[in-house]
């Protein structure tokens, strides 16, 4: 919820994020956001750049730019399991989002760097959009040309729509948000250098099952706390770069 302009953010288990406008008795809603393929399971707004970030348990976070940037979404996809847990967003030299899993007691961080750039949108064809091949349902271009239709895929760095022939390859495009290897088209594969799989995101093991976690950007500290009865006290600023407090000793 933010405060400043009564807007509410809820996301249900469709997927989806409903952005209401809460005026006294009244409740209007304004837009409505897609883009996860699991149901919504945490939701984290700063009120100061005006970024919400939405966890699901589709495995990935979304940064939305609520800011007005002409719609700017991230798509950050790192999780090998369902992001049930608590994240958090910070801002320190460099942005960083710490994301914490119940099921594989890791934490995750991810740097929003100037170099990210937006997943594309899924593109819907009845054809392969790279050898023409006709999708399974495309009945009339299978009765046409004689040939069973193929299976839909989609390359996860241009969008297009493919068959499994056309998308053999598997690549991390961490620039996009994918951490690990992912469908891509084969000629989208050849157009990956080296350094653009080059990691954005490290990965922490916690040793604990975090169930709530916290941020103290003044000092470089987290503080986890686990189902174990453990509280753990992090010095992240070997991740976030800043300068712990004076009067702190991990003593």
């Amino acid at each position: 919820y933010d405060h400043e302009t009564q807007h509410a953010f809820v996301g249900d288990y469709s997927g989806q994020i409903t952005l209401l406008k809460l005026e006294q008795n009244t409740c209007s809603v304004i837009t409505t956001l897609k883009g996860h393929e699991g149901s919504i399971t945490s939701l984290w707004w700063d009120p100061v750049q005006r970024l919400l970030f939405s966890g699901a348990s589709d495995h990935s976070i979304i940064m939305w730019d609520i800011g007005g940037r002409k719609g700017r979404t991230l798509l950050l996809q790192g999780h090998q399991y369902v992001m049930e847990s608590y994240f958090s967003y910070m801002s320190c030299n460099e942005h960083t989002v710490p994301g914490t899993l119940n099921s594989s007691n890791i934490t995750y961080y991810y740097r929003l760097q100037k170099c990210r750039s937006c997943a594309p949108q899924w593109l819907e064809s009845d054809s392969c959009q790279k050898c023409e091949q006709p999708f399974f349902w495309n009945i009339k271009q299978m009765w046409d040309t004689k040939t069973i239709g193929l299976r839909q895929h989609h390359c996860r760095k241009c969008g297009q729509a493919v068959c499994g022939k056309c998308s053999t390859k598997r690549s991390s495009y961490p620039i996009m948000g994918f951490e690990f290897q992912v469908r891509v088209c084969d000629s989208c594969f050849e157009s990956i250098k080296d350094e653009d799989r080059t990691s954005l995101a490290t990965f922490h093991e916690g040793k604990h099952n975090i169930s709530h976690m916290s941020m103290d950007i003044s000092r470089g500290l987290m503080v986890t706390c686990g189902s174990d009865r453990i509280v753990k006290i992090w010095d992240m600023t070997p991740v976030v770069g800043c300068s712990l407090a004076t009067g702190f000793s991990s003593r």
